[in-house]
């Protein structure tokens, strides 16, 4: 037994101990590296890059974080916006919308909370319809597709009501017909994208009657109400808006540091040019604030072309800038309903191309009706 148990001990020594395996590069060391080195070579070639580099991304990001959002009306706006969504909601604003759209969107067979974004996008703000809505689709049983079917529609409508109401004064300006533009550009594709997109890429939609939904009324008490929406605002403001404002414009300073940005502005403002918007206060709702865009617009219209003036009025009465796209939107939806980042994201970019094509085909028609 004995010599057994020694030979087994000489058996199991003479096995080789397990190595571990070597763990492979990644594809993303490899460029941590070259990261590394670039870094090492332009600090011993031409230490001032990085310091010009870092100043440009400061000197676009400061003007838009602080001039509009901290201390420009934006920010303020943003605060009320949610205390108004809260407080309609709080005084039966959503019940009551159930019941004027459910006998439309019965027919279209489609849930009736997903107008629900779009008429708080149209009285209040985009990120507060998001934050107010998404829940309610949830509660109400909408599908993915119907929850993107909202995404789509929120974003043909002004993100804010400053941004309508400079426009209505930038309208006023060039004597165009307000009343005609406000219906079709923005009250209009409330009930048509809906029923759009629910005949062709969001399919699986259903009718809902007014006893399968619950009550969407808080019981919260009105003034518990409205300090809670402060706070809330404030949150949404200083937690997801600026720093998606400020990532959008840190691409933008290092793009004009390399040396392209001036060319990629000038081939947007050639585009826009093209689909009847002004090109300044078009890349203004594009890439900062449409509220901006549209003050901007309230002070020189009386000296563009009028079309340039509807079709800038129809291109920020949406879901822009491309910081609430891709980066708001996205975040709010993917904690308040049941799409992912990417889903939320893709029916926004959707909804948003969408209304390109609203702005220059609404121009096109009317213009020779109005003008």
């Amino acid at each position: 037994m004995s010599e057994f148990n020694a030979e087994t001990v000489e058996q199991v020594q003479s096995v080789p101990a397990h190595q571990p395996e070597k763990r492979k590069w990644t594809r993303i060391e490899f460029v941590g590296v070259a990261l590394v080195i670039s870094s090492l070579l332009v600090l011993l070639i031409s230490p001032g890059t990085l310091a010009g580099l870092f100043n440009s991304v400061v000197d676009r990001v400061f003007p838009t974080v602080v001039n509009v959002f901290l201390t420009g009306t934006v920010g303020v706006a943003i605060i009320v916006s949610v205390i108004i969504g809260r407080a309609l909601e709080r005084l039966g604003f959503t019940d009551a919308l159930m019941r004027l759209f459910i006998p439309i969107t019965k027919l279209m067979k489609i849930n009736s909370s997903v107008v629900i974004p779009s008429i708080y996008n149209i009285l209040g703000d985009i990120n507060a319809a998001g934050k107010i809505a998404g829940p309610i689709l949830v509660r109400s049983g909408a599908t993915k597709d119907e929850q993107k079917i909202a995404v789509a529609t929120m974003v043909q409508s002004q993100q804010s009501f400053s941004t309508f109401m400079l426009g209505l004064v930038a309208l006023t300006a060039v004597g165009v017909n307000a009343f005609v533009i406000v219906v079709l550009a923005v009250f209009i594709p409330v009930i048509f994208v809906p029923w759009l997109l629910s005949k062709t890429i969001y399919r699986n939609t259903k009718a809902v009657k007014l006893e399968d939904l619950p009550r969407f009324t808080p019981e919260t008490r009105f003034l518990p109400t409205l300090f809670n929406a402060a706070r809330e605002g404030a949150e949404l403001l200083f937690l997801l808006i600026i720093p998606a404002v400020a990532v959008v414009f840190a691409v933008i300073g290092v793009l004009d540091y390399i040396g392209i940005w001036s060319s990629i502005e000038s081939g947007l403002s050639s585009v826009l040019l093209a689909l009847n918007i002004d090109p300044e206060t078009g890349i203004l709702s594009i890439l900062a604030s449409p509220t901006l865009a549209m003050g901007t617009l309230a002070e020189t219209a009386a000296s563009l072309d009028p079309r340039l003036v509807i079709g800038s009025f129809i291109l920020a009465s949406s879901g822009l800038p491309l910081s609430t796209v891709f980066g708001q939107i996205p975040v709010i939806w993917a904690a308040n309903s049941d799409l992912t980042e990417k889903e939320a994201m893709g029916a926004a970019a959707l909804g948003i191309a969408m209304r390109l094509i609203t702005a220059f085909l609404l121009v096109m028609i009317l213009s020779p009706i109005l003008l």
